[in-house]
């Protein structure tokens, strides 16, 4: 990727429209037996079902004009990831509201905050997405309220963009394998460091030194309490929970005039959202806030598996809804072993013993039980990319995608099915612990980007991405560390990849639509990976 012109780049952060850029350059650029990852693509193709019969799967989809396309493979990859279905609230009201409603995901190709007709705008959520689109709609001249729901875990914390040192910016210093290790995990290599820093008084004493630091560095930024020209609900803004644990979805500020921007001209609510009336909000204190457009920073839906029935989903491991399953002795091997490993979990880091007072989510679904986040135990015909929360999505994802191949390809040592229960349970176990409400899921790890990327390529037996112990102990972890990973991988395994003319398969009517039957759509899909690793 070139680097963008300076104009767009504040402490070594760019604008967005570069990346879309170069991921739009990517799929064209990238090609591999005479077909562009573009052309592989298959777009306004949503997936309905995907079952197993007969040991193949069969991938329902409907496109365009009502046609259904069908799907047969061997193998399959899983790579919707967590950021696919927006998590939209009703509201009581919404059929008179009369004014637009428009997600996050949708707000860089909106036009409304260029309209005249709105001056009048709403933002809910506590999180950094939500931030971004309040300060945007200040800028863009408009009255702004921002709401963040009392019953939930609060506004997010917002830290500093500096580095410190050699390091240019905060996320250099994230991705230093040396100060990762200050948050107990057990991704980390167990070590003399990582058994001083969260087994002994002084080691932890150094790390809530270390995490109290950057919290006050992030406080003292923001100056809730002694901004003069501040609106009387700016100090709502102050985190309910500690920095260390992350129970509000927070981020990283990227712009130089944030707080004073948000402190002067956005009026805080506190406060739950009872109902909407016409181009107005009413809040559950009372409050009306007239409004033009509501824009929600409110997440993600991280466990939209629609397109699988709930047999499927329990027999892979994904995450299900309580309430769709009676009790079974799988259920509660599941809950002993996670118990066993919070015990573990609790004795390898005490500090997880006592969090501190907070909102915690309702335990609605199960957890996911995939190995690495990948691998379901029961089937090793299927693998899910993109499943694990972590801060470098970039380096995650190409990291995913080497170790699924090569699962599926069976060039894997795999653990017994047994210790692979047990790493799930205590990788669970731990999550729950480290992150309280977002860790229910058992895949959020948002400081241990490298540890586990770390972790997934030794599994590969790949070490291209290593530099010597104190360079990767202590330089910032980037993309060109990975630029051999693709070039290793073949080397060790002697890939040679089949032509491509089976890769793109043959059509037939069926049933008033379409159906795809073959060998060669799994082809295809290793086709368009292995272009992706170049």
């Amino acid at each position: 990727m070139d680097r963008p012109p300076e104009e767009d780049i504040y402490h070594e952060f760019f604008k967005a429209k570069h990346t879309t850029q170069y991921l739009e350059n990517y799929v064209d650029q990238h090609s591999q037996a005479g077909q562009t990852l573009r052309d592989r693509i298959r777009f306004s193709c949503s997936v309905s079902s995907i079952r197993k019969t007969n040991h193949k799967w069969v991938i329902s989809c409907n496109e365009n004009l009502g046609n259904i396309t069908v799907f047969h493979a061997n193998k399959v990859i899983v790579a919707c990831g967590v950021t696919s279905a927006p998590n939209i609230p009703k509201f009581l009201g919404e059929d008179k509201f009369g004014a637009p409603l428009i997600h996050h995901y949708e707000f860089g190709q909106s036009t409304v905050l260029s309209s005249a007709d709105i001056r009048n705008v709403t933002v809910i959520g506590g999180s950094k997405s939500a931030a971004d689109m309040v300060l945007a709609s200040v800028k863009a001249g408009k009255n702004v309220n921002w709401i963040i729901r009392k019953s939930g875990a609060g506004p997010g914390w917002f830290v500093s963009h500096k580095g410190k040192g050699p390091y240019k910016n905060v996320v250099e210093i994230g991705s230093a394998r040396f100060f990762s290790t200050f948050t107990p995990s057990i991704l980390n290599p167990e070590n003399c460091l990582t058994r001083f820093l969260h087994g002994t008084k002084w080691g932890s004493t150094l790390v809530a030194a270390v995490w109290g630091g950057a919290a006050h560095e992030a406080l003292e930024a923001a100056d809730y309490d002694g901004r003069p020209q501040a609106k009387p609900g700016f100090t709502d803004l102050k985190p309910h929970t500690p920095l260390f644990w992350q129970n509000a979805a927070g981020g990283i500020l990227n712009q130089p005039d944030f707080w004073e921007t948000i402190a002067n001209h956005v009026e805080i609510h506190h406060e739950d959202i009872v109902e909407l009336d016409d181009h107005t909000v009413r809040l559950k204190g009372g409050a009306d806030i007239a409004t033009d457009v509501i824009f929600c920073g409110t997440g993600w839906n991280p466990n939209d598996f629609s397109f699988f029935d709930t047999d499927l989903l329990v027999r892979l491991g994904l995450p299900h809804l309580l309430t769709d399953v009676p009790p079974s002795k799988e259920a509660e091997r599941w809950a002993q072993l996670e118990k066993q490993a919070d015990k573990e979990v609790l004795e390898q880091f005490p500090i997880l013993a006592n969090p501190p007072h907070h909102f915690r989510e309702p335990t609605r679904t199960t957890a996911y039980r995939l190995y690495n986040g990948i691998a379901p135990i029961n089937d090793d015909s299927i693998a899910f990319v993109g499943y694990t929360l972590y801060s470098n999505h970039f380096r995650g994802a190409e990291c995913q995608a080497v170790w699924a191949v090569a699962y599926l390809d069976k060039q894997l040592q795999l653990p017994s099915v047994k210790d692979r229960q047990l790493e799930i349970a205590r990788q669970v176990a731990w999550c729950r612990r480290r992150y309280l409400s977002h860790g229910i899921g058992g895949n959020f790890v948002p400081f241990e980007s490298e540890a586990y990327t770390d972790k997934i390529l030794a599994e590969v037996g790949l070490q291209s991405h290593r530099r010597g112990f104190l360079r990767d102990l202590f330089v910032p972890t980037g993309p060109r560390d990975l630029a051999g990973l693709k070039d290793e991988y073949l080397d060790k395994f002697h890939r040679q990849l089949p032509e491509a003319k089976d890769s793109i398969p043959n059509s037939a009517q069926l049933h008033g639509g379409k159906s795809v039957s073959s060998s060669g759509w799994v082809l295809s899909l290793r086709h368009l990976l292995h272009s992706m690793l170049k």
